[in-house]
């Protein structure tokens, strides 16, 4: 699966999250083959080329033509938490998706 965090600018957020999302995704059982994290003006030009995008909430409407195209974007309030990520990502079609 190839995962995109992205937040504002790019740097401390969105590493963090990422972590928080790699740790998340393997504790339930998904094959990460490319993670990336960047800022939101990079991250909706190539939000396409993956799976699944990471984003805080007031962000997820940037990724509405990446939706489209089928890549599920899962808002986060706690970019900081495993747990919300893991219930974010229950609720979103990726399990059905990846580990079937």
């Amino acid at each position: 699966m190839r995962v995109l965090v992205s937040c504002a600018n790019g740097s401390g957020t969105s590493l963090m999250m990422m972590r928080s999302v790699e740790k998340a995704l393997k504790a339930e059982g998904f094959r990460i083959t490319n993670i990336h994290h960047c800022a939101i003006s990079e991250g909706k030009s190539t939000a396409k080329s993956y799976d699944v995008v990471f984003t805080p909430m007031n962000f997820v409407s940037m990724f509405d033509s990446a939706k489209e195209k089928g890549v599920t974007v899962i808002g986060v309030k706690n970019v900081m938490s495993p747990k919300e990520i893991t219930e974010r990502v229950n609720e979103s079609d990726l399990k059905e998706r990846f580990l079937k």
